[in-house]
């Protein structure tokens, strides 16, 4: 039986408490259990997740080191989060700017998407997928492209409240 989903991601950090709350405002995460039952660790829940925990924080400390992945060693280079409408991902488009957390923002054509980091510089992905109906030949044949991403041409051209990923990661 093939793999189904990716069911949760842990991240070592260097002050869960600082990451708890990013992840809860930038996000909207809820901590299902942490501080007193697991010391230095917190376990979250996505918003719209029925996952026992999607992210897993397990704290360092300050005197933690800057992850080298991609730079200068190999590692995880970043999570990717999928939100039902451009609408959310306008939303959060504004509070990752508010944090000054924003680092990017890609159109791949069937994906739009936002890059960030975390506090401790943790790249994660915020992404909104065009449904299977609405994916045209044009569409899919630039998948391979990246572009900046307009996001108001994007909610012009799909609506702010469509569903995103119909068909392709969710079912139809």
């Amino acid at each position: 039986m093939p793999v189904q989903r990716l069911n949760h991601a842990v991240l070592y950090v260097r002050d869960v408490a600082r990451s708890v709350a990013f992840y809860r405002e930038a996000l909207g995460f809820r901590v299902i259990d942490g501080g007193d039952a697991f010391p230095g660790a917190a376990f979250l829940r996505a918003g719209g997740s029925s996952n026992d925990h999607d992210l897993g924080l397990f704290q360092l400390g300050d005197q933690a080191g800057p992850s080298g992945a991609g730079r200068s060693t190999v590692g995880l280079y970043h999570l990717a989060w999928e939100v039902d409408t451009l609408a959310e991902l306008q939303r959060i488009e504004a509070k990752l700017l508010e944090l000054d957390s924003l680092v990017g923002a890609s159109d791949h054509s069937t994906t739009k998407a936002l890059y960030a980091k975390d506090p401790d510089g943790l790249e994660f992905e915020v992404s909104w997928l065009v449904p299977a109906e609405l994916l045209t030949d044009e569409i899919r044949s630039k998948r391979n492209e990246i572009h900046r991403l307009d996001l108001a041409a994007e909610v012009a051209r799909f609506g702010a409240d469509t569903k995103g990923g119909v068909g392709v990661s969710v079912p139809a």
